[in-house]
């Protein structure tokens, strides 16, 4: 299973943006590594996967943990990188994301063990132009694919064309 992820950074008014490889990344720590090894002001870690989830990485200073939102938690249990996103969040309006036993599980036909909610810290975007409540309601809108949730977000914050052309 293949995902997309890209890191896009601003430097005063400029966004840049490059494809990210992640495929030794273990926990949301190592997801924040990956942006404390770019330069910006503000520092995204966007990651798509099979029309199932989006997911926002949030890294504001290096010294910080990285902030984290997860589009649908049952990603969490088909998807390792989705899974490892939810592995330290909290559900919205809920309690805190059950660990999953080994990888098996996540792929297994087994019940679900996340609920489909929405994942972490919906106000990652808010100082870029996506309140929480449009964050989660683009969620909860049928038919809104993960990446155009993750392309919204980046048209308000002024990176739109950035992330279609890595997208391309």
């Amino acid at each position: 299973m293949s995902y997309f992820a890209a890191v896009l950074t601003r430097s005063g008014d400029r966004w840049n943006g490059a494809e990210a490889v992640l495929d030794d990344c273990e926990s949301l720590g190592d997801l924040g590594d990956v942006l404390r090894d770019v330069s910006g002001n503000v520092r995204l870690l966007l990651i798509e996967q099979d029309d199932e989830y989006a997911a926002i990485v949030r890294l504001d200073s290096s010294d910080d943990d990285p902030r984290a939102f997860l589009s649908d938690g049952h990603a969490a249990d088909r998807y390792p990188m989705a899974a490892i996103v939810a592995e330290e969040l909290v559900e919205i309006g809920g309690q805190e994301g059950e660990e999953l036993e080994d990888d098996e599980n996540l792929l297994s036909d087994t019940p679900p063990v996340h609920d489909s909610a929405p994942f972490g810290d919906p106000d990652v975007a808010h100082d870029l132009g996506t309140s929480e409540a449009d964050l989660v309601a683009m969620c909860e809108h049928e038919g809104t694919l993960p990446v155009d949730l993750l392309l919204a977000v980046c048209e308000k914050a002024g990176c739109g064309e950035v992330f279609e052309d890595l997208r391309g």
